[in-house]
């Protein structure tokens, strides 16, 4: 419903306009009258009003001086001057104003209705071309978001966009508003959410923007964008005043991340692991920077633990090759002691490698190193010992970007060394089956002494983690169950001779403290000893 206010010093003419538009559109116009420009100006105050149906010429203010105080109050209003006088002048001036109609009196009632019928119109018009306007103005941001976006992912993955002039790339950066310069380094920062629905990807990532920005927009300028695997990452630069970045700004940033992190999961309840440059970077190597920490949080992260892993991408100088000679001499003694059947040994040089790749303050290129070394070693083992139909995925070895994590990576190199092992060991059954009967036979005749896995290790030259593989493998049964086991039938059978007292069969069976070994023969039959001799003699 629109308002029409109308203005004339004659109560007669006012009057009559006022119940005939009352009357013709009561459910389109509610209609108001005034008999001054005063007290025109009075409603103006108290309510919108659309359309201004006055007189042109009136005592003390005009229609004119009326018409500049209503488009003061009310810019969009409409104005339809109304006289009784065909002066030029006052006509041409009412031309001149914006959404100002004008009309003599003689041209009647109708024609009036039909005018005030034609500024509804406009106006209505004028209302749906504001809301199209709105909405062209919504998706012009949008799009402006989205080639911003564009422009920010083009920055962590072209490489030639960077090496173009300092001013050239401020130009771009002020074109898009991105409020960074291009004379200073920046920090690169890749933060990856646990989703747990990839429908609450775009809200929660516009959330951790917001709780970014209140955690650290005192401190540093910065932008952020979702990159195409669905994380986040943040440019940063300190501001001016806090310029002396260096170590003391790395801290201050991965403090603050922390608390970004327990605000996600506060206010979100999700976790987000950080991988951050352990220092600046130029323009120019922010790709470097942005696949370094990809492949940071890959090595470190797959467990949806919110961390802050920082990537030094410092080298001593010789350290690489040391490594490398190192790495190389172990892989080269681990296939030696495989192709020889020496497995435990080739178990503890395998697990001494693997243990490196997962331990936190390995770098990104001896881990890399490490793996592919590892990796091509057992692959051409697997070739050359023609097991390719065996091993049907053996590919897999040498493509770490097919694995979630390098705790997949490093499980799956495992398999394929069991792999290895299992056949190498095939033709050695007989040898195993020698061992295995040797250890039980040694394990029965001395329940008494210390049975312990690492003894036992030493007494057969295995590896204690090899040994118990090994033995589950072969038995199906758990090294210490086995001995268990022994020790249960052993006891039973001397504590038939009533001669013979609890004490003295818990130290043939191996516990020096009788307690213990009631405690331990209770739990494995349900009876304490005395209770199993009691038992016999009831039968």
């Amino acid at each position: 419903m629109y308002r029409l206010l109308i203005v004339d010093d004659e109560e007669i003419i006012t009057d009559a306009l006022y119940e005939t538009f009352a009357r013709y559109m009561p459910e389109r116009l509610d209609v108001c009258k005034a008999y001054s420009a005063s007290e025109a100006l009075a409603w103006m105050e108290r309510s919108r009003i659309d359309i201004v149906l006055t007189d042109i010429r009136m005592p003390g203010m005009n229609g004119l001086e009326l018409t500049e105080q209503v488009q003061a109050y009310w810019p969009y209003c409409r104005v339809i001057f109304l006289t009784g006088y065909s002066d030029f002048n006052y006509a041409y001036q009412a031309f001149q104003m914006p959404n100002v109609r004008y009309l003599l009196k003689t041209e009647g009632y109708d024609k009036i209705m039909a005018v005030v019928e034609d500024v509804m119109e406009e106006i209505r018009k004028s209302h749906h071309m504001h809301d199209l306007l709105e909405k062209s103005n919504e998706i012009t941001s949008k799009l402006e978001q989205l080639q911003q976006e564009e422009y920010l992912r083009s920055l962590l993955q072209n490489y030639n966009t960077h090496m173009s002039a300092t001013v050239e790339l401020q130009k771009e950066l002020n074109r898009w508003d991105l409020g960074l310069q291009a004379s200073s380094p920046v920090y690169v920062v890749l933060g990856r959410m646990n989703y747990k629905d990839k429908q609450e990807r775009a809200p929660i990532q516009t959330s951790a923007r917001l709780i970014v920005s209140s955690l650290m927009e005192e401190h540093i300028v910065h932008v952020s964008v979702p990159d195409h695997y669905g994380d986040m990452v943040w440019i940063i630069q300190p501001k001016q005043a806090e310029a002396d970045s260096g170590s003391s700004f790395v801290r201050y940033l991965e403090g603050t991340l922390e608390l970004v992190q327990e605000a996600c999961m506060t206010s979100l309840g999700i976790s987000v692991a950080f991988a951050m440059g352990g220092k600046s970077c130029q323009w120019g190597e922010i790709p470097r920077q942005y696949e370094r920490l990809r492949q940071l949080h890959w090595m470190k992260i797959g467990d949806g633990i919110s961390m802050v892993v920082r990537d030094y991408d410092d080298i001593i100088p010789n350290q690489g090759q040391r490594e490398l000679t190192r790495v190389s001499n172990g892989i080269e003694v681990m296939s030696g002691y495989l192709e020889t059947g020496r497995i435990q040994q080739f178990y503890e040089v395998f697990e001494e490698l693997t243990n490196e790749l997962v331990q936190q303050d390995v770098t990104l290129e001896r881990a890399m190193e490490t793996y592919y070394n590892l990796a091509l070693s057992l692959y051409s083992t697997i070739n050359r010992w023609g097991l390719h139909q065996d091993i049907p995925d053996q590919r897999r070895l040498l493509h770490l970007n097919e694995y979630m994590c390098m705790k997949d990576a490093v499980q799956f190199l495992f398999q394929a060394a069991d792999q290895l092992v299992r056949f190498k060991s095939s033709n050695e059954q007989e040898r195993a089956n020698a061992v295995i009967h040797s250890l039980s036979t040694y394990i029965s005749e001395h329940l008494e002494e210390d049975l312990s896995l690492v003894r036992l290790a030493e007494l057969y030259h295995f590896n204690p983690s090899y040994l118990s593989r090994f033995f589950k493998q072969e038995m199906g049964i758990n090294l210490s169950e086995f001995i268990d086991e022994l020790r249960i039938r052993r006891a039973k059978e001397l504590l038939r001779n009533a001669d013979l007292m609890v004490r003295e069969v818990a130290l043939q069976v191996g516990y020096e403290a009788a307690h213990s070994f009631t405690r331990f023969f209770k739990k494995v039959t349900g009876m304490t000893p005395q209770e199993f001799r009691e038992s016999l003699m009831v039968r």
